[in-house]
């Protein structure tokens, strides 16, 4: 839906369906943090045992593609590392939000931040990136910012956990297009900066008897897959981030939410007629938003 540089036809290629599986990992997730907390374990458990498992599997990434010294080169880059910590504290609070928000009946409200992250994503290539958006993205935008405004109205209240789930992740994908530094690197540092504050976090809440890790065989299992289950699609997404441009991550960005929105109405969240008349709009747009998508990138999708 935007003019910009375009990696190899092949490279782009497989960005786009590295792209397409990590957004189906991420929609699929809250089944996984649900089953978790029907398992004993706390939101905030789970979000700190993301944090604790992380660096070890994104270490692994690291060691296994051979990335040590690029890591010590970033580490040693003021302006990468800060940047870096930046990303890292919006990845944070998106994970804590979105995981309080699945385990607490919200999975609509959280598919309706991350339908607004696309539009971020337009607005984004364009402002920072000089991808120019067409005719038909406008329309895009338009009727999913109207799908946007009626949901708030359906709600009857600010949206806030939408809100704070688009900021955080749509800024996030941004640093992560602008940073010196590919994917496993990038993805490390984040992870590592996050530990020290993780384990100190688990520390409290085991002190205060919330912790279910160790006393609860099933939830030890399921929590133990935390770090595979994060750092595989953010690997992925960090290095689909530098090869595609922000429009077409955009585009990406609609089957997240989508399968989240589905299992927010399958397991009983209310939907009121207004709601679904939101999601109209908002469904609309992303139709729009990919046949533009298609209709423009004909040549990288042969």
């Amino acid at each position: 839906m935007t003019k910009a540089a375009a990696a190899p036809d092949g490279e782009a290629r497989l960005a786009l369906a590295a792209g397409v599986v990590c957004y189906v990992i991420w929609g699929a997730v809250p089944l996984l943090f649900m089953a978790m907390h029907r398992a004993g374990a706390s939101p905030w458990e789970i979000v700190g045992q993301r944090i604790v498992w992380s660096p070890l599997w994104a270490g692994a990434l690291v060691l296994a593609t051979g990335r040590g010294p690029a890591v010590l080169a970033a580490v040693r880059a003021p302006r990468v590392l800060g940047l870096l910590a930046l990303s890292a504290v919006l990845i944070a609070a998106n994970w804590s939000v979105y995981v309080w928000a699945v385990n607490n009946g919200r999975n609509i409200e959280a598919s309706l931040g991350y339908y607004i992250i696309p539009l971020m994503a337009m607005a984004a290539g364009a402002l920072l990136f000089h991808e120019r958006i067409t005719r038909l993205g406008m329309i895009a935008i338009a009727l999913a910012a109207i799908g946007v405004a009626l949901q708030a109205v359906a709600l009857g209240r600010l949206p806030l956990i939408s809100l704070v789930l688009a900021i955080s992740f749509g800024g996030y994908g941004v640093i992560r297009k602008m940073v010196d530094a590919d994917a496993q690197t990038g993805l490390f540092i984040e992870c590592a900066l996050l530990a020290i504050p993780g384990v100190i976090f688990l520390a409290w809440l085991s002190k205060h008897g919330h912790v279910t890790f160790g006393s609860n065989t099933r939830a030890t299992m399921l929590l133990m897959t935390a770090g595979p289950v994060t750092v595989a699609p953010l690997a992925i997404f960090a290095w689909v981030a530098r090869r595609l441009p922000m429009s077409s991550i955009g585009f990406l960005q609609f089957i997240g939410p989508t399968i989240g929105f589905f299992i927010g109405v399958a397991t009983g969240e209310p939907l009121t007629p207004m709601g679904i008349v939101s999601f109209v709009f908002i469904w609309s747009g992303a139709a729009v938003f990919i046949y533009g998508a298609w209709k423009a990138g004909r040549r990288l999708l042969r």
